[in-house]
């Protein structure tokens, strides 16, 4: 297993942030590299993980930094799956919010993802346990 190396930061090179998105079929984010350079600057806190110096990695919110926390990016190089790459960002990240109750994500409904949230705590919103609860989402 590889040495990953993970921090926080958001000095990351365009190009690498460009290839990244684009290995794993994020054409929105990676079709517009100054908008998401813009994104990655913007994110209240970007965890990144690298194997040999190069990105293989990322994860990024958007809070408050009081009551809510949006993990609103995590992804990982298609060759580094299944390496526990991912729990290692989310847990990086996370811990930037011990105070924090609200902990929120929007996703497709790949199927594999859904077991991946589970198992770091968060619950399907149509699934939790004290009351239904909504979801809304406006893409302009």
């Amino acid at each position: 297993m590889e040495n990953i190396a993970y921090s926080l930061t958001k000095q990351i090179e365009t190009a690498e942030l460009v290839a990244l998105y684009d290995a794993v079929g994020w054409s929105a984010y990676a079709d517009s590299p100054g908008t998401l350079l813009a994104a990655i600057q913007g994110s209240h806190t970007v965890a990144v993980a690298r194997a040999g110096g190069q990105l293989v990695g990322l994860a990024r919110s958007i809070s408050d930094g009081a009551s809510i926390c949006y993990l609103q990016d995590i992804l990982v190089l298609p060759g580094h799956h299944r390496a526990g790459i991912g729990r290692g960002l989310a847990e990086l990240l996370f811990a930037q919010y011990p105070g924090v109750r609200q902990k929120v994500l929007l996703t497709d409904d790949e199927p594999g993802q859904k077991a991946f949230y589970e198992s770091l705590g968060m619950t399907q919103a149509s699934d939790f346990p004290s009351g239904e609860m909504r979801a809304f989402v406006r893409f302009d």
